[in-house]
């Protein structure tokens, strides 16, 4: 039977975890790991080298799961470690309340759970509802449909290494499809209250975009479920050979052996490394996953 782990950022007993879990349950068998309360915006944080609490708890229905005192990206982390049973055929992060879409991702403990499963070798799809008002598990009932639809393709076809996808759902019962995406450009409206040596980040949900057909929030925006993959790989490749034109060279001050001459970093140089990280990166992706499947033996 399919094994599938299901993580999230909201908490281990937000209403879409739930419903995600429930609706996913069809492709096979589920298990949670959640942090034990909310993670909203805490990017990919991870705890070492301190005691991280755990406990087992049960969701709504009476179901198991493990609640960490983590992060998301802690909760996988902790799972490939041995935590929990590894590895699943597939993670799945969510269902969050408010949409990941455009500069989201980088603060969204919902998309760094995916990562991070990324890394440790697994196929990750994180999924995101846009309705921050969204209390109920029924608010989640139509993103969990659109989810469970996108989780059994990619069990079927699989991702390439650390690539993830990341799933947005329109609100409302109603989605007019789904749209293949890139990512955005959101436009934030965050304010700061200072008091007495303490200072706060608030403003309303980010309320602005650029509107651009194609991107992640044009098709959310526009009532379409928005399905964007998303690389680990955050090199600026197209600004590469731009960088190679400046001709930069190591600082006269550094002591040089008179044998030597300064370091000219040249577009050659520059893909040349690329070429061989990436062909590092493709490595150490096949050994993750062949060892964390040896390890997954001992739980059969």
């Amino acid at each position: 039977m399919t094994y599938i782990l299901v993580t999230n950022d909201d908490g281990v007993q937000a209403p879409g975890i739930f419903a995600l879990a429930t609706a996913l349950r069809e492709l096979g068998e589920v298990e949670v790991i959640a942090p034990s309360n909310n993670q909203s915006a805490s990017g990919h944080k991870k705890t070492l080298f301190q005691d991280i609490r755990f406990e087992e708890t049960t969701l709504r229905d009476g179901s198991a799961a493990i609640a960490v005192g983590g992060s998301p990206a802690d909760c996988i982390a902790v799972a490939a470690l041995g935590l929990k049973k590894w590895p699943p055929r597939i993670v799945v992060s969510g269902i969050n309340r408010g949409a990941n879409m455009g500069q989201d991702v980088t603060y969204s403990g919902t998309v760094t759970a995916a990562l991070e499963s990324t890394i440790q070798g697994v196929p990750a799809v994180a999924v995101s509802l846009a309705n921050m008002a969204a209390n109920e598990p029924e608010d989640y009932e139509t993103a969990a449909k659109v989810a469970v639809d996108v989780v059994r393709k990619v069990i079927e076809k699989s991702l390439p290494p650390f690539t993830i996808l990341n799933l947005n759902i329109p609100n409302g019962r109603g989605v007019k499809g789904l749209r293949l995406t890139r990512q955005g450009v959101r436009i934030y409206r965050d304010e700061i209250e200072v008091n007495d040596g303490f200072v706060r980040i608030v403003g309303p949900e980010p309320s602005g975009m650029v509107e651009e057909e194609g991107t992640d929030l044009w098709a959310v925006h526009n009532g379409y479920a928005s399905l964007t993959p998303i690389s680990l790989d955050l090199t600026a490749h197209h600004f590469i050979a731009n960088i190679g034109a400046w001709d930069i060279q190591l600082s006269s001050t550094i002591p040089l052996r008179r044998d030597e001459t300064p370091e000219v970093i040249d577009e050659t140089t520059i893909m040349q490394a690329e070429v061989e990280h990436n062909g590092a990166q493709q490595e150490n992706a096949g050994n993750q996953v062949n060892k964390r499947h040896r390890r997954g033996d001992e739980f059969k």
